[in-house]
């Protein structure tokens, strides 16, 4: 099916809007559904889909890493320095 580019920018501004609620898994399933039809067919969106899911990730695993208090404070120090 061909769509027109505005039908298809209408489509990526509606993911964008609910990317939130998606990957929070907060949607219902008609809407994840035509969320998913969409990802299929737009790279664009897929690519920012996965980029979020990563970073996401990225913050949860490296939010866990906390600096050793004496490392935090020197690191601190040296920030202050320059």
């Amino acid at each position: 099916m061909v769509m027109s580019a505005e039908y298809e920018r209408d489509a990526c501004r509606e993911l964008l809007g609910q990317l939130s609620d998606y990957l929070d898994g907060e949607l219902e399933e008609a809407i994840c559904a035509e969320l998913e039809a969409h990802l299929a067919q737009c790279p664009d969106c897929r690519v920012m889909v996965d980029t979020t899911r990563k970073t996401i990730t990225l913050y949860r695993v490296s939010a866990a890493d906390a600096l050793p208090p004496d490392v935090e404070t020197r690191l601190y120090k040296v920030l202050q320095l320059t």
